[in-house]
């Protein structure tokens, strides 16, 4: 469907939640994936201007993460506007999606709703080059490192100074220390941003149950990529998880998928459709903010060209620009 069929969904989400409805969409189509950034604030700033206060706004969120700054920031917009604020997450709430979540006083989770746990990858020039990519540099889990060093204690059984010593200078032979700093700060970062962001809740839990919330989310999965369930996210965790009636979980999970067709998320981008279709330039949409009132999008837009060299055919594909537009 198009936007204005989707705003009949809209509409109905907003009037069962008597709420103001804000869509954020990142993508995560191969070759042209987006991600929370900062880059999107003032496109949110855009969307809540034409809303204005609202006794409660939700925001509908789809991500698998970013940037670990922009949700304190764009929580503390959202609580310019409301007083109340509700998460829907029909589907996946990742990493930096989880922190926007903590933010939140109601946390509606479909059946198919996942978060994760919000344990970054760091990356600067003193990260180890990777091998193979000589402009790149390899990522370091916060996460990765610590559990590294409790292994060396929990399981080796280094308890004595002088072999956790040994133990750390084995690790900072191979990761620089100055990169082994910065993972230390955004150990230290991550988890002063959900503290923060659970106090800008209208009723913050406990100082006890929050540090057993941050706990949770940062240090008691096994992976990056595990998934917490509303189950999960409700009785272990402590997060106020509401599940939507069944009328309100169709219309969410009907608005995701349709936000999934419309970006194509299920399939690679390939600049060679653009060839096929007898153009030579191309402009994608990635992501995407939505309201009653207006709709953006991250778009990609490039050049490709077919050459033939040495007998065999090679595209060449150049992005001109990326960055959020402005359709209505």
């Amino acid at each position: 469907m198009g936007r204005q069929e989707r705003l009949k969904l809209l509409q109905n989400i907003s009037r069962q939640r008597k709420a103001g409805l804000l869509c954020y969409i990142t993508g995560d189509r191969e070759n042209v994936s987006t991600r929370i950034a900062p880059d999107v604030t003032p496109v949110i700033f855009r969307h809540l201007e034409m809303l204005g206060e609202q006794p409660r706004i939700d925001l509908f969120l789809y991500t698998r993460g970013g940037d670990i700054l922009t949700p304190w920031r764009l929580i503390q917009l959202l609580r310019e506007y409301t007083g109340e604020l509700g998460v829907l997450v029909p589907y996946r709430a990742y990493s930096a999606g989880t922190l926007l979540c903590l933010g939140a006083d109601e946390l509606l989770m479909g059946k198919m709703a996942e978060l994760g746990p919000i344990d970054p990858s760091v990356v600067n020039a003193f990260n180890p080059q990777d091998p193979l990519n000589a402009c790149a540099r390899v990522p370091v889990n916060v996460e990765d490192v610590y559990s590294y060093l409790s292994l060396a204690r929990e399981k080796a059984g280094l308890t004595g100074g002088a072999d956790l010593a040994g133990a750390f200078t084995l690790l900072a032979e191979r990761i620089h220390p100055l990169a082994l700093g910065n993972v230390h700060r955004n150990y230290l970062l991550i988890r002063s941003l959900a503290r923060k962001l659970l106090q800008l809740r209208r009723n913050p839990p406990a100082e006890e149950a929050a540090e057993a919330i941050v706990n949770h989310l940062t240090e008691k999965f096994y992976a990056h990529n595990y998934m917490i369930t509303r189950r999960e996210a409700a009785g272990d965790i402590g997060l106020p998880v509401i599940y939507p009636g069944p009328g309100l979980e169709k219309d969410m999970w009907q608005l995701y998928e349709d936000y999934a067709r419309e970006l194509s998320l299920d399939e690679p981008f390939s600049p060679d459709g653009a060839l096929r279709e007898g153009r030579d330039s191309f402009e994608v949409v990635g992501g995407m903010v939505e309201s009653i009132y207006g709709q953006d999008g991250f778009v990609f837009s490039g050049n490709v060209e077919r050459m033939d060299l040495s007998g065999k055919r090679q595209l060449n594909v150049h992005i001109t620009r990326q960055g959020w537009k402005s359709f209505v």
